[in-house]
């Protein structure tokens, strides 16, 4: 694919770093074309790194970007309270938000203690308000962040679950056979839509699906993180080498 980009780097830290650079890079020039940016920010452990390299007062991150003009959205999120240890937002709150000092004014979180159709449904709203998109438009966020499970799904996009053929919705609530539960999730159409997409994907249990993902016949269903090919923007794969183990060719900084 000619929107796609895959970067191969040793390890979590080289990658992170990677991911930040770009990141800045993304949101200065969002900035500067016009005067704000919009990100969707990650779940799970490998996105972690990169927002506290972000936050970090040592690192060159912080001082490059002018945070008043970011607002901040979740791909996905878990049907708990917002001060759940399995939190997306907490993780990034703790993580990036707080120590940047981010107004809550530009902190848009899933109200993921409400009923699971319910936060989708509030969350769709909330979207068409925000990027003026009523009716069946589709917002364009500038940048959204994505990981990749060791089951090839992506946000919470499971493998065949009906989500992955939802065309209407913005936002869905699927229930996830493996975990028992609802899930919080934006769709494949919102996904696509978007501007800029960054993939970080980390560690040797990821290796056999990204194979597949990357390299393998086309099978969304079977690996939904396939379903993410952007109409009309970028997609940035961060990799390590143990998850890149098994591609056909790896490219390295």
């Amino acid at each position: 694919m000619e929107n796609r980009k895959v970067t191969v780097l040793n390890n979590l830290e080289e990658l992170s770093r990677a991911a930040a650079a770009k990141f800045v890079e993304l949101a200065q020039s969002g900035i500067a074309a016009k005067g704000s940016f919009t990100v969707a920010l990650a779940g799970g452990s490998t996105p972690k790194k990169l927002y506290e390299l972000l936050a970090d007062e040592n690192e060159s991150f912080r001082a490059e970007v002018d945070w008043r003009k970011i607002n901040f959205f979740w791909g996905d999120e878990r049907c708990v309270a917002p001060d759940s240890d399995e939190s997306n937002y907490r993780m990034a709150n703790e993580s990036l938000l707080k120590p940047l000092n981010i107004s809550p004014s530009n902190i848009h979180r899933f109200k993921s203690e409400s009923d699971a159709e319910t936060a989708a449904r509030d969350y769709e709203r909330f979207l068409r308000f925000f990027f003026n998109e009523p009716n069946d438009g589709v917002p364009r966020f500038d940048l959204i962040l994505l990981g990749m499970g060791a089951d090839g799904h992506t946000a919470s996009l499971f493998p065949n679950t009906d989500v992955l053929r939802e065309t209407e919705k913005l936002v869905a609530a699927p229930f996830v056979e493996k975990f028992g539960t609802h899930r919080l999730t934006l769709t494949p159409n919102v996904i696509n839509n978007a501007s800029n997409v960054i993939f970080q994907v980390a560690g040797a249990d990821k290796a056999d699906a990204l194979r597949e993902v990357l390299d393998g016949e086309i099978q969304p269903e079977t690996f939904p993180s396939q379903i993410v090919n952007l109409s009309s923007g970028k997609v940035y794969w961060f990799l390590d080498e143990a998850a890149a183990q098994h591609l056909s060719s790896n490219h390295k900084v």
